[in-house]
């Protein structure tokens, strides 16, 4: 499974229960990067996808029904407890800091980065995509 991620400056995925942020620049090149293939997420995340493409895959226990090579959205659980089950990570850095009370805690040692890449967003400036593999 692959892993897409947002995160601020210091690390913050969540606040209060809550998205720190979304962009729908950002949402589109996320499902650019799946190129189709099946992107899993909860509820929760698949509400700001609007009208779900074909390839979205809503469940709860999503992380455990991605498999290799598909796309796992994680917007609020740490990712600790799937190390071991990650191929991949897409990382997109909100260049901003957010108030925050879940965190990115991944370590990132081991981890090769294979592209870099930054746009313009719907609500940020800048939007840094980071794509690492193992």
């Amino acid at each position: 499974m692959i892993a897409i991620v947002c995160i601020d400056d210091k690390g913050g995925m969540l606040f209060n229960h809550r998205r720190q942020s979304q962009d729908r620049i950002l949402q589109a090149d996320l499902l650019r990067e799946a190129a189709r293939r099946p992107v899993w997420m909860n509820a929760y995340s698949a509400r700001q996808f609007g009208a779900p493409a074909e390839n979205l895959r809503v469940a709860e226990d999503f992380p455990d029904r991605a498999g290799s090579g598909e796309l796992c959205f994680v917007e609020d659980r740490d990712l600790s407890p799937l190390a071991g089950k990650l191929e991949g990570l897409i990382l997109y850095r909100w260049n901003r800091t957010y108030p925050a009370d879940l965190y990115f805690t991944l370590s990132l040692e081991g981890w090769t980065l294979e592209r870099r890449e930054e746009f313009a967003g719907s609500s940020h400036e800048k939007i840094t995509k980071e794509v690492y593999r193992r």
